[in-house]
């Protein structure tokens, strides 16, 4: 990897970091031959801070790493693209990407929302921290505290739902009911420790 990379051009090169799961962009870094080498022999993305003009590995004192999933060159061989796992939030403002910002009017995708993918993602980690944290005013602790069977049961009658919405061909209802579906498949997935991405490697694997 490291001599494709053309530092005699720059011995900084821009990386980009995506999660390897979402897909979303998460940060951008500079790194030099140095972090590189440390990334690839750590498996914890590092780069070169410019500010202090020394090397750093992401999440060394907040605990927020990006465990190194892949890494790839462009063309030119002077930006590098990575994926990873990040643990915890990416941004030091506590956003999940440092790119979470409100967007300039006018470049946002034309339905004006976030990807699914993503957005799965933050509902994911959304549910986690009431898991983890909720108490009597939030819905997910109050239904995972019932029990996996009670979860089990939602999900099921939320099943049925779906499927009598569709049988109405009423549009609206099957969406809501869609939606429904899925929140609660998400909850009962992360009470098991399994997520919507687990499913799709399940499916992924039976398409070979």
């Amino acid at each position: 990897m490291i001599d494709q990379l053309d530092f005699a051009k720059s011995p900084l090169i821009p990386a980009i970091v995506q999660d390897a799961n979402t897909q979303r962009v998460l940060m951008l870094g500079f790194m030099n031959e140095d972090a590189v080498a440390r990334t690839l022999e750590t498996r914890q993305v590092t780069f070169f801070s410019r500010r202090r003009q020394a090397l750093w590995t992401k999440g060394e004192t907040s605990g927020n790493t990006l465990a190194l999933e892949s890494i790839r060159t462009d063309c030119d061989r002077d930006t590098l693209l990575i994926e990873a796992t990040p643990a915890g939030p990416t941004c030091h403002l506590g956003t999940t990407s440092c790119f979470d910002g409100d967007a300039t009017p006018g470049t946002t995708s034309p339905s004006g929302t976030t990807t699914t993918r993503a957005f799965l993602s933050d509902l994911e980690n959304t549910i986690d921290q009431r898991l983890a944290h909720g108490g009597k005013e939030s819905y997910v602790a109050r239904l995972a505290g019932k029990g996996p069977l009670k979860v089990a049961q939602k999900v099921g009658e939320e099943g049925v739902e779906v499927a009598l919405a569709a049988v109405a061909e009423n549009r609206e209802a099957l969406l809501n009911e869609a939606a429904d579906l899925v929140f609660h498949l998400q909850v009962l997935l992360r009470t098991r420790e399994l997520s919507l991405d687990d499913v799709a490697r399940t499916l992924a694997a039976r398409a070979h």
